[in-house]
């Protein structure tokens, strides 16, 4: 299910790229969902986990590398988090 709500967000144009950005607006409150990629670091997950367990904000863990979630995200380039 989590592949098919990021490929819909991608749809949507809502996409939000990389672990600063999404960081950002985790701590404001800002996101609906996080997509986390199977080869991101551990320190990363477990603070993205950490902060958006206390604004009830999904985190979906995908079993995809980074380099699979660029290509899925139609970019040239790897990412470990996408947000939307």
């Amino acid at each position: 299910m989590s592949l098919e709500e990021l490929r819909k967000a991608l749809k949507e144009g809502k996409l939000i790229y990389g672990t600063d950005r999404t960081m950002k607006l985790l701590k404001s409150g800002k996101l609906s969902a996080i997509f986390i990629s199977s080869n991101c670091p551990k320190n990363l997950k477990d603070e993205f986990k950490k902060i958006a367990k206390i604004g009830d904000i999904k985190v979906n863990e995908l079993k995809e590398t980074n380099e699979e979630l660029g290509t899925i995200c139609k970019k040239t380039f790897s990412i470990s988090v996408v947000s939307y």
